[in-house]
């Protein structure tokens, strides 16, 4: 692409004048696509499934924290949602948000990635920006992503890298959704973006610096993505630090929250971080994984944070241990108990159920023999998932009582801890949601 035609392709997403796809409309993609809508752009949300599709352009929402009426303005100012792949090749710029789950194996699952880009291939045009924000590993963006698109392009397009090239752009953005936190806007949070060469980081940069307050370029792709990493191994390795001094605070009859409440009144070198049953969403259980993968290749072993990942991982065994042990002092058995799941979200006040520890443990309970039931505001049913076969449905709360104990694992603000104390034979804390509350059939873990 010339400098002219750079420049008239900046002009272009200045004036918002360029169109603007978005392939992955969850979590990350949805909102995404709102924030563009926003700005006059003229968005296509692309999805493989017709349902999702079709309740966007009916004006409506599947997911909690965003509302009809935010979709129906969108609409408004010209979003559609299709399933059809072929109008790629009428978009500027195509952005890539679909998942990057582990296999069984926890190894990197990238084949929504491979699918997405193989699909964008098919349709590619000559001078398009196409921008991964999935999260991954260090060189999927040069590795995977490039080679795929100059594979599969039927007229033999290659990736441009400066403006002497012609061809198409390819950067990397990683996503930085925090859903439920309502104190920083969206717009606020920096915007990391690496290019494949100075062309591609010039228009990446131009078109996110439309709806974010700002922007940081790095160096590369691979620089980007390990920005990511880093982001969430940092809370990884903090938060799998936090539950093992529960683990040994509770032996010793400390109060690892009143602990973490006076260290955290030091106005430097402290950060506080929260234990829990587990860790849950898309990346923070997830990215060390990529990066302990990736190093491999390198005859590198991420020791350290491998231990992390194995931690976190090991919360819900931990929780069910003491499920066990809290019942037994009561003298009821596991095996043949009801037990009630108190939120089925990785967090609190979502509606999001990726890599949720309540998942893992009411396998558990399964397995060990107890008939567990759940209820959640946010989920009417749970069915089947990529690692679970559910099929529930939601237990209304005025049955607590029916049940010998009560596992609080998401500690959602709608629910009254006090009356579910109240009604409660046994209460497992998880989440120190029943903090000030002092009653004899209270266990915290």
């Amino acid at each position: 692409m010339t400098p002219d035609k750079i420049s008239e392709t900046r002009r272009r997403i200045e004036t918002r004048g360029a169109r603007i796809g978005i392939v992955g409309m969850g979590y990350v993609g949805l909102p995404l696509a709102l924030l563009f809508s926003e700005e006059r752009f003229a968005i296509t949300g692309f999805d493989i499934d017709p349902g999702k599709v079709d309740t966007l352009n009916r004006g409506e929402s599947y997911i909690v924290r965003i509302l009809p009426a935010e979709i129906r303005a969108a609409r408004q100012n010209g979003f559609n949602a299709t399933t059809d792949y072929r109008l790629i090749a009428q978009m500027d710029v195509v952005i890539i948000c679909v998942p990057t789950p582990l296999t069984e194996y926890h190894e990197p699952d990238l084949s929504f990635v491979i699918g997405t880009v193989s699909s964008i291939a098919a349709h590619l045009q000559q001078g398009q920006l196409i921008v991964l924000e999935s999260t991954t590993y260090p060189g999927t963006t040069e590795e995977v992503v490039v080679p795929l698109l100059e594979q599969g392009n039927p007229s033999g397009l290659r990736v441009a890298r400066d403006t002497e090239s012609s061809g198409f752009y390819v950067a990397f953005s990683p996503e930085r959704e925090d859903p439920g936190n309502d104190t920083v806007a969206r717009r606020d949070i920096p915007k990391v973006v690496g290019g494949c060469g100075p062309v591609a980081l010039e228009l990446a940069s131009a078109v996110y610096s439309t709806i974010f307050n700002r922007t940081v370029p790095v160096s590369s792709p691979a620089a980007a993505e390990m920005t990511k990493l880093l982001e969430n191994i940092y809370r990884c390795v903090n938060i799998a630090m936090v539950n093992e001094l529960k683990q040994l605070c509770m032996r010793m009859g400390i109060d690892l929250f009143e602990v973490i409440a006076a260290a955290k009144t030091k106005p430097f070198g402290f950060q506080a971080f929260y234990p829990g049953p587990g860790l849950g969403g898309h990346c923070i259980p997830i990215d060390p994984f990529y990066l302990s993968w990736k190093a491999k290749e390198f005859d590198f072993h991420t020791r350290f944070i491998e231990l992390a990942g194995q931690v976190n991982l090991a919360m819900p065994y931990f929780v069910v241990e003491n499920i066990v042990e809290a019942m037994s002092q009561r003298g009821k058995p596991l095996h043949g108990s009801r037990v009630l799941v108190l939120g089925m979200a990785y967090k609190r006040d979502i509606d999001d159920l990726r890599e949720s520890p309540s998942l893992t443990i009411i396998e558990l309970l399964q397995k060990r023999g107890a008939h567990v039931e759940y209820n959640d505001p946010f989920f009417p049913s749970v069915g089947r998932g990529r690692k679970y076969a559910l099929n529930m449905t939601c237990t209304p709360l005025d049955k607590i009582r029916e049940f010998d104990c009560v596992v609080i694992v998401t500690d959602h603000s709608q629910y009254d801890y006090a009356g579910i104390v109240s009604k409660a034979k046994l209460v497992v804390d998880t989440r120190n949601a029943t903090k000030g509350i002092e009653a004899a059939n209270i266990v915290r873990c």
